[in-house]
């Protein structure tokens, strides 16, 4: 029996009842997909993600990876056969461009099948996502590029990198020292190591694409100094055949806490034999091409750590219903009392409702950003969908991965001391979860994000778009309107953001003549992240409950969960914005002035 436990119903709900997707769904971009199509794509994948994908969940957190001699790494045999499930149904190639040999769906539903997926077996989607690469490299190659690597790589199913990290420079990417020393023309020999790279190795794949970042002789200091290449594991000839081995090998395979079924590695370039790399597009527009990739792994992360809890949700709600323990509350005192299910018991009944309401409202989020990719798509001209996108992406990364980590011990808590064994999957999901907050940029970094980049630069516009949007569902539909209370609240939080936003806006402009002041902004960003995140979910969530309430007499259980998850979350989550932004307003900066020898 699959330990994956899908919400199909939800995720229909919000492409469908929420973000009306089947209103532009047939229409140039999205000419070859109706709503009929769509449903019958998520039906499929949604069965395959449960049954082919998820069968090798346990084989590949339990079979070490291995690297041998000759820098080679061999996947286990069921992990394989889940791997071949997505690739011969050619759902891999949904999301790409028709030119590329895709299916040219709209981002929307490309997110649903990632959440299917990755949700049912992490660590082996990693190796499907390595097509990103390629459709990246179709976007930013030459034509030859694309004739000679990107084409080969969708059809033949390649894998593919993202190389950024080296063991000296971590999160600061611009003090990276890999070096591009030119050959001719485009092509380069790269020099340097490589840490923590998903996917760095497998015997799997035919061959790999890396897009690695590394600095050009002579090339300045710094992310503006860096070049993107690409370096494939095999050289390819001009008719499109395998040509000799290039010189880039995985020199350590990292033994990790979790998606230990991903190959983590360590990459070498360049030490007994040449590592031949081709310069991107020809252009030394590094940084601005790997964020294409950057900015799709954040997304993928935040969703990977809302599957992850959705699962772990609907596994905790299935024990809790049928494992009996202990009296009802109510006949406590009876000692000959039936013994009832958890469910029934206040805390665990807690544990649940706070585990549903954030599932439902992060996935509101992350679906939310969906419909959003989708207009920047139909209306390239109008750059403002572009910019929401971007504001939202930290918000889906940073906020997503951290609560879904703390409310994944809630799930395992449901299960008492039978969810810490390995009997249930969800010792596995919490292993598995936690790089969640760490790669890709850690939640810390992605609130500097959200508050120098996508706030301050952008001098608040975009964030202030939106609020006038959650203003007018403040408002709400008069006297007889039944969630008058979650909408007061709702508006509540708003204010409290913004005065959050201006207590930390406020020292930012003092520290021109006293650089110290800006400690207090940079110390409350993760709260601001915080609060902004539950600001947009708590609006959405009261936006899908009117929308549930206007159905419920269609599937009254599901649509009566929806009016309970909003009014829990507007009513438990959002007040707390209050206190951030408290914090943020008495900020004295004593933190930074201890000394090292006081921690």
């Amino acid at each position: 029996m699959s330990h994956y436990k899908t919400n199909l119903r939800d995720i229909e709900f919000n492409l469908f009842e929420a973000y009306r997707t089947q209103e532009y769904l047939g229409e140039a971009p999205f000419e070859e997909m109706d709503e009929d199509s769509v449903r019958q794509i998520l039906r499929e994948i949604d069965r395959l993600a449960r049954e082919d994908f998820a069968a090798s969940f346990t084989v590949a957190d339990r079979i070490p990876l291995v690297l041998q001699e000759d820098g080679e790494v061999e996947l286990p045999a069921e992990v394989k056969a889940s791997l071949d499930a997505v690739y011969d149904g050619g759902w891999d190639r949904l999301g790409y461009s028709a030119e590329l040999g895709g299916f040219g769906a709209p981002p929307s539903l490309t997110w649903a099948v990632e959440e299917l997926l990755v949700g049912a077996n992490p660590a082996a989607y990693f190796y499907v996502t390595g097509g990103m690469m390629a459709a990246v490299l179709g976007e930013e190659g030459t034509p030859e590029q694309v004739e000679r690597f990107v084409k080969p790589a969708i059809e033949r199913r390649w894998g593919g990198t993202m190389v950024l990290t080296e063991p000296d420079a971590g999160s600061d990417v611009g003090a990276g020292v890999t070096r591009a020393i030119q050959v001719d023309g485009d092509t380069y020999h790269i020099e340097g190591v490589k840490r923590f790279i998903t996917s760095g190795e497998s015997d799997y794949h035919e061959n790999i694409l890396h897009l690695v970042l590394a600095r050009p002789e002579g090339a300045g200091p710094g992310t503006k100094g860096l070049s993107m290449f690409m370096v494939p594991k095999y050289l390819v000839n001009e008719d499109g055949s395998l040509g000799e081995r290039n010189g880039v090998f995985a020199t350590n395979i990292e033994k990790k806490m979790g998606i230990k079924g991903s190959t983590t590695a360590e990459l070498s370039f360049g030490i007994d034999q040449p590592a031949v790399g081709y310069l991107v597009g020809g252009v030394h527009e590094g940084i601005r091409q790997m964020f294409k990739v950057i900015e799709h792994a954040r997304m993928l992360i935040g969703l990977k750590s809302v599957a992850t809890l959705s699962t772990a949700y609907l596994n905790a709600l299935g024990y809790a219903r049928v494992r009996k323990q202990g009296a009802h509350i109510t006949q406590a005192r009876d000692k000959n009392a039936p013994r009832t299910e958890i469910i029934n018991h206040p805390d665990v009944r807690r544990m649940l409702m706070e585990q549903k309401a954030h599932v439902e409202g992060m996935r509101a989020l992350i679906y939310y950003a969906g419909w959003v990719q989708d207009q920047a798509r139909l209306f390239p001209e109008d750059d403002s969908w572009e910019r929401r996108n971007n504001l939202l992406l930290p918000l889906i990364k940073g906020y997503s991965s951290e609560k879904a980590f703390q409310l994944l011990a809630q799930s395992l808590q449901v299960f008492g001391g039978s969810g810490f064994t390995m009997d249930y999957p969800m010792e596995q999901y919490i292993r598995d979860a936690k790089i969640d907050t760490i790669y890709e940029g850690t939640t810390g970094i992605q609130a500097l994000d959200l508050f120098f980049r996508k706030i301050v630069h952008d001098q608040g516009a975009t964030l202030t778009k939106l609020a006038e949007e959650v203003a007018e569902t403040v408002k709400g539909g008069g006297s007889a309107d039944s969630f008058a209370t979650e909408r007061e609240l709702l508006g509540e939080a708003l204010e409290e953001v913004q005065s959050h936003l201006n207590a930390m806006i406020s020292p930012l402009m003092a520290s021109g003549a006293n650089p110290e002041e800006i400690y207090k902004p940079a110390l409350h960003a993760n709260d601001l992240l915080e609060s902004v995140a539950e600001l947009l979910i708590g609006w959405l969530l009261i936006r899908h409950a009117e929308i549930a309430e206007a159905n419920r007499a269609t599937d009254e259980a599901f649509y009566d969960g929806k009016v309970a998850s909003a009014r829990y979350f507007a009513r438990t989550v959002l007040p707390k914005s209050a206190l951030r932004r408290e914090l943020a307003e008495t900020e004295d900066g004593l933190l930074m002035a201890l000394e090292d020898d006081q921690f």
